[in-house]
């Protein structure tokens, strides 16, 4: 059994496609369409950058799509290689809309203007310097929490953003609570990094976010999916169309439980991982 994954942020480079680009009609169409649909050159963004502007959330989200879409569809339909027997499709926070286009149950065009809207209010939930993100090395989910209850409360929100793997879990919240976990752990010899990202993403400060979404997600139709989904939230499939749209809105602000949903596929047959999109993040992370 295989599963087919899509990354998430961070996964994104200047150039990222470019290749297909100039080399598929198909890809260029693709491209063009999500031009079309956010009115502004987001292909011009990707190709050719600069960095500042890609690295933006709202252009980010967006981008990774693209380049996603496009190489499922040069796969699927210029090499006509058959997904027959993939049993689930399954993506990193906002790779689960690419997950959700690749099996109809969203239009490539829908999914393009969300993420974009996504990603702006994602932005726009806390003010830029205020909110902090940082990966954690070494250590198991049950060990970060222990950390994690020793922060002075008055400090704010510290919470697991990404349950990434057996040794790298994200957290996120309020930069003064951000900076005294990574005191904690460096004084105890844990190893952390503090990530260079404008919002502290999937934690309680994103529920603004969530809200403007709501109604923006509510407003688009969805499908049941042909393949059934891994829902970040629940780290289970998840196959009725007003269910996603109900675990897409909670995404916005709650853990990715990244681990579980891999080991319930794995213990749900899956043999073989294939990674659909820029870079090799989540292969990295399932080996």
């Amino acid at each position: 059994m295989k599963t087919i994954i899509f990354p998430g942020q961070g996964s994104q480079s200047v150039g990222m496609g470019i290749d297909l680009y100039k080399r598929y009609d198909l890809v260029k169409k693709i491209f063009k369409e999500a031009d079309e649909k956010l009115n502004y050159s987001l292909s011009k963004i990707i190709l050719e950058g600069p960095e500042s502007e890609l690295k933006l959330t709202k252009n980010t989200q967006p981008a990774i799509l693209v380049v996603s879409h496009s190489i499922f569809k040069l796969i699927t339909e210029e090499f006509n290689i058959q997904i027959k027997d993939v049993k689930y499709l399954a993506g990193h926070s906002l790779g689960e809309y690419s997950a959700l286009v690749s099996s109809n149950s969203l239009k490539f065009s829908d999914a393009v203007y969300l993420l974009h809207e996504r990603g702006k209010s994602m932005q726009d939930a806390v003010p830029e310097g205020k909110g902090s993100m940082l990966a954690v090395l070494g250590l198991k989910l049950e060990e970060i929490k222990k950390y994690i209850e020793q922060i002075d409360k008055e400090k704010g929100v510290c919470e697991v953003a990404n349950d990434n793997s057996e040794s790298q879990i994200i957290l996120s919240g309020d930069k003064p609570a951000i900076t005294e976990i990574s005191k904690i752990l460096k004084n105890n010899k844990k190893k952390s990094i503090f990530l260079p990202v404008s919002a502290p993403f999937h934690c309680t400060l994103m529920k603004p976010a969530a809200k403007i979404m709501e109604d923006k997600i509510d407003k688009i139709n969805f499908k049941n999916p042909s393949i059934n989904i891994i829902s970040n939230v629940t780290a289970e499939e998840v196959s009725n169309n007003q269910k996603i749209k109900t675990l897409l809105i909670k995404q916005i602000f709650s853990k990715v439980r990244w681990r579980e949903s891999v080991l319930y596929m794995i213990n749900n047959g899956v043999k073989d991982f294939i990674e659909i999109g820029p870079g090799k993040v989540l292969s990295g992370l399932i080996k």
